[in-house]
């Protein structure tokens, strides 16, 4: 199965948060153990890239382009069908949804995720797709 990552997930693992990195440490451990697939939208990697970016902190900016790089993580690109279904998915979601959270949503539902997983509650009412949160 493809999982595709929230930029919140991905900013606990390569900062190491204190509580929420081992956590999605472990459930990456257990999707790599059923041969899961771990999937990242593009637009993760620019949300990513913000905060090494504007602190001038080069060793972060590598870590995130070391992991946006690796051949374990599946890029998923900002298609045309994947804005458009981000319209659907904000439209689906009574305007609550972000638009940068129904991208991501779109993203993973257009490349064919089993699972989105994220941090963020309110992402699990989205019925597009199976959200996990983190817990």
């Amino acid at each position: 199965m493809l999982i595709c990552l929230d930029t919140n997930c991905v900013i606990y693992l390569i900062e190491n948060n204190p509580i929420w990195g081992p956590r999605i440490v472990a459930r990456l451990a257990l999707a790599r153990a059923a041969g899961d697939t771990v999937a990242v939208c593009d637009l993760a990697r620019s949300e990513c890239l913000i905060g090494p970016l504007a602190k001038g902190n080069a060793a972060l900016l590598a870590e995130y382009q070391r992991f946006f790089a690796s051949p374990t993580v599946q890029m998923l690109p900002l298609t045309i069908a994947v804005l458009e279904r981000a319209a659907e998915v904000r439209i689906a979601s009574a305007m609550h949804f972000e638009l940068p959270d129904c991208l991501h949503l779109a993203s993973a539902i257009e490349h064919g995720c089993g699972l989105f997983l994220t941090n963020d509650a309110q992402l699990a009412r989205c019925t597009a797709i199976p959200v996990e949160v983190l817990s």
